[in-house]
């Protein structure tokens, strides 16, 4: 099993990717990275509170329970966003301002999510 702390680090090192990516132009590969970062931070923190966090749907659920537990309703739009350039990996459709702009609402989501790592630590 994958500890809180790992999915952590994998976020944070899909993050560098991702911006990676962004910088050379590669606008599908920085979206899925952007995923992948906003995903495990997720499991980071389903972890952190035992709660079930394999494949999408139960991302969603756990995305719902933050959002019951903290009234942030961003929590949803931001991780929508994510999943909307995971789309974008395999469509590569979205134009670079719109990955730009996502990117940054997954950098939003992050911080939001490691801040609630941090509470239930």
């Amino acid at each position: 099993m994958t500890s809180a702390v790992d999915c952590r680090q994998a976020s944070q090192e899909y993050l560098v990717d991702a911006r990676r990516e962004l910088d050379d132009g590669d606008y599908p590969q920085a979206s899925e990275k952007l995923w992948g970062a906003a995903a495990e931070m997720l499991k980071a923190v389903a972890e952190t509170r035992g709660w079930p966090h394999k494949g999408h749907a139960q991302l969603v659920i756990v995305i719902g329970r933050l959002l019951e537990e903290t009234g942030d309703a961003e929590l949803r739009l931001l991780f929508r966003s994510a999943g909307f350039l995971h789309t974008n990996f395999y469509e590569r459709w979205l134009p670079p301002e719109d990955v730009e702009q996502a990117a940054g609402e997954v950098e939003l989501l992050i911080d939001k999510l490691q801040g609630l790592m941090e509470v239930a630590a």
